[in-house]
């Protein structure tokens, strides 16, 4: 969460001519539902189920670089299922930077709403202390350059063997 999945995803996926998807939208445009609406309604263990089953389907598709939500490999044996069929990545990035780029954006995130910046912190640091397992299996673990632009062109090289 935060990491910059999306915008990293979107301008990976144009270099590499793939069609992005991102997976927490793909759901709620599926599900006509919000994802915070999803977890409000029914609870964390019902969108991880629909979030599971989504997952599978993406995974059957050709020419495409998924967004997971930050959730998705700690779940139902996501990770496994994920490194399996697909290439994975890590976008790792220091708690501090995501504590900054997610203390204006808690109305938007289930797990992070109404929190203040301390619980924000501590909420972050715990999500990263459990998560952190399952996502250090991805088949890429990507530390963060600092710049949008230098992580897409440094993933594009290792993606795809370039030395530019």
């Amino acid at each position: 969460m935060g990491s910059g999945k999306t915008t990293i995803g979107k301008k990976l996926a144009k270099r590499l001519n793939l069609t992005f998807i991102d997976m927490d939208q793909y759901i709620e445009e599926k599900e006509k539902l919000s994802i915070s609406d999803m977890f409000a309604k029914n609870g964390e263990e019902y969108f991880r189920e629909i979030e599971h089953n989504v997952l599978v389907e993406l995974l059957s598709m050709d020419g495409v670089l998924v967004s997971t939500g930050g959730g998705a490999p700690c779940f139902h044996q996501n990770i496994l299922l994920i490194n399996q069929q697909a290439y994975s990545i890590y976008l790792k990035l220091d708690p501090e930077i995501l504590v900054g780029r997610l203390k204006n954006a808690t109305a938007d995130r289930p797990l992070l709403a109404n929190l203040s910046n301390e619980e924000l912190r501590l909420q972050i640091s715990e999500k990263l202390a459990s998560r952190s397992p399952f996502y250090e299996q991805a088949k890429l673990v990507f530390s963060s350059l600092g710049s949008v632009n230098r992580d897409v062109s440094e993933l594009e090289r290792l993606l795809t063997g370039n030395r530019h």
